[in-house]
This record gives C-alpha cells, structure tokens and sequence, in this order.
C-alpha cells in the first residue's frame, strides 16, 4: 500500500515486490506452508531482483544497509499473504550483524553466497530455561587454542533446516563466574552442518514454511574467527540483532493484517443480506476503519523505528521504537484477522476462506519473538523511565 511519505524508491520497489508476490501467489505459498518446504524458487527470485542485498554494503555488492527499505518489501509481500520469516532471521538480522561487527573475513566469506540466495542465516538465543531472561542461557563456547567448543540446548529455532549458518549466542563465561551478567556474552556463526550439532523438529501447530527445532549442542567446534565483534561486544551486538527482528516481525505483522483487512473489506461490499450490502451497516464498516486506521498507525511506527537503525540512533531509543512498533502490529493484526473472521461468519473457519489459516501465525506475533509483556516492560522502564519491575 502506497503511503503519502513513500520516496520514489519506495513506491518502485513496492510495485516490483507486489508482481512478484502476485505471479507466486499465497497458492504457492499455501501448497510450501503444507508440505513444509521452503520456498526456493521465490528466494531465488529475490536475490536475482537484488532484494537480498537491501541490507549489504555496497562494497560487498549490495544495496547499503537499507532497514526501511527491507521492512517495506516484507510488509508488501506479507500483504499479499506470503510473509517470508527467513527475510526476518537472514537478510534483516544476520545481515545487519554482519554488516556492523564482522570482520572483512566474514563479510567476503558470507555476503556472495547470501546475496545470489545460495545461504541463508537463522538466530538461536532461546534455551528451555533462558527465554525472555536471555542473560540466563547456558550454552557455553570455551576456547581451546584456535577453536571455541560450544555445547549446550537450543528451542524454538525457526528455519535452521533451511539455513546454512546459525548466528548462535552464548557464554564464553558461566553466569555464576561473572560479576555483571552482561559479561560473556557473545555470538559466533556456526555452520548447521558442523559435527556435533543435532535438530530435532518440534510439534508447532502454526502454518508457515519455516519450521521450528530443538538444538543439541555436543562439544561443536568453530574457528575463533567464527566469533561476531569482539569478547565484550557481545550485548550491543545482540541488541543490534534484535531491533531489527522487532521492526521486521511489525512489518510482517502490518502487512497479514492487511491481507486479512482486504479480505473482509471485499466480502462485506460483496456479500448481501436483507437486502443491502453487510458493510453498509456500521456495525462492521467502524471496526473495519478502526482496524485500518491502527494497521496504518502501526506501519508508521515500523518505518520509524527502521529510519532510526539506518540513521545509527542511540540503541535504546530505537529499542523503544522498535518495542512500540512490534506491539502496536501484533495488536492491529490480531484484531483485523479477528475481525475478518468475524466479516464472514462461520465461512470465516473454512479452508476456501482463508482466513483461518492466518491465525496462529499472527497471534504468535503476540508471544514472539518477545512477549507484549516483556514489550510493555520495556517502554515502561527505557521510554518512561519508570522503576524496573522484574
């Protein structure tokens, strides 16, 4: 959807973005979701159209780091129901790590593959005691010499089948061997066919191409190269990693809401009764503009927030943003596939209808990446400067 700030680059790139969703359609996508396979056609037509260089220096052949530029491609294709979360874990979050805290080893070693869509990157921070406490996760990566051996359990990691490297946190330091929790903490790229590593699928009742694993970690070994930054870098390069996954979750979030407002606005002209079009009543057609008005308000607070990571704002203040922006279209998503159900009756929870099907995925969007809980924390503490309450 064309906004009134649009730049020309922005408005070609959303009618480029939205043929190319088209010509693949959500049958496509749909028939991927079902069957659990990644949709690689469309991943290769994306970096061929150079989509997966918007957030690549230019040195290394890509676009420059384009936040708002990538955020408004996913929200596009998330419009036109074929959200992509590998967009979110490679090309938005490992991307922009790499982009600022890898070394020109790692970005000649990396950027070419990614770019020509022939590797992809997904994220594991999330441990079965370590979930919103992320402080607590205790994998750990102890150096022996030139390499660091790593052994420890990750859960509800997205696309690790489809991806080549893992951008994986842990502690080169227990948490009980630190003063400051924030010490030890650090990032490393380890290849998902590295000796050692074990992915076990787990039972997640949502539909998407991307599946969710457990990782098992047993004395994995990478090269001291394969760590991210520097020893000490680790929290701010982990913050750098999870802005962007908040303001691309929003930009995915805003674009299904508006996949499903479409649907019930259509339905509501078209569908009859007693006489009269049922969007003529304003019964559905002030709900239809309240969750179009918070979709749109939401999308504001997305490109907002991706404007302040390209600029390189303070990190908090683009946490805030970021914060506000995953919130506000989880909310407005939620709210307009509800209500599209709602549009169309018991139709609504039928497979023809397509609507249904859109809900686990954006409800997730509530619990994860990071809970609204943890959200609302979050702006209470670093936006209001309230007291920390956990």
């Amino acid at each position: 959807m064309r906004r009134p700030d649009d730049r020309e680059e922005t408005v070609q790139l959303r009618a480029t973005v939205r043929s190319l969703a088209r010509r693949y359609g959500r049958s496509y996508w749909l028939a991927k979701a079902q069957a659990g396979e990644a949709p690689e056609e469309l991943w290769r037509d994306l970096a061929q159209a150079g989509f997966l260089g918007l957030t690549v220096p230019e040195e290394y052949g890509g676009m420059g780091c384009h936040l708002e530029l990538l955020s408004v491609l996913i929200e596009e294709l998330s419009s036109e129901g074929v959200p992509l979360l590998m967009l979110v874990l490679s090309t938005a979050m490992a991307h922009l790590v790499l982009a600022r805290y890898g070394t020109p080893e790692q970005k000649e070693a990396h950027f070419p593959a990614l770019l020509r869509g022939e590797a992809r990157f997904c994220f594991a921070i999330t441990e079965p005691d370590a979930g919103s406490n992320s402080f607590n996760i205790r994998t750990l990566a102890r150096r022996q010499g030139d390499v660091f051996s790593i052994t420890g359990q990750k859960v509800f990691i997205t696309g690790v089948d489809q991806a080549q490297y893992i951008l994986l946190v842990a502690r080169t330091m227990r948490l009980q061997e630190v003063k400051d929790k924030r010490q030890g903490m650090a990032m490393f790229i380890v290849p998902t066919a590295a000796d050692g590593l074990q992915m076990v699928p787990m039972d997640i009742r949502i539909l998407a191409p991307e599946r969710q694993f457990q990782l098992f970690l047993d004395h994995v070994t990478v090269p001291v190269a394969n760590m991210v930054g520097q020893e000490g870098q680790g929290v701010d390069i982990l913050f750098d990693a999870l802005n962007p996954e908040r303001i691309t979750v929003a930009a995915t979030a805003v674009g299904l809401g508006l996949y499903a407002l479409a649907k019930a606005v259509d339905y509501a002209r078209r569908r009859v009764v007693f006489g009269v079009p049922i969007g003529a009543h304003q019964g559905l057609a002030h709900p239809l503009a309240i969750v179009a008005t918070e979709l749109e308000l939401a999308a504001l607070m997305a490109r907002h927030a991706a404007r302040l990571f390209d600029e390189n704002a303070d990190r908090r203040t683009v946490g805030a943003y970021a914060n506000m922006a995953k919130y506000a279209a989880a909310e407005a998503a939620i709210q307009a596939v509800d209500l599209a159900m709602q549009v169309h009756g018991g139709t609504g929870f039928t497979g023809e209808a397509d609507i249904i099907t859109l809900w686990p995925l954006v409800r997730l969007f509530r619990t994860a990446p990071i809970s609204r809980e943890m959200v609302l924390n979050y702006i209470a503490e670093h936006f209001l400067g309230l007291p920390r309450s956990y």
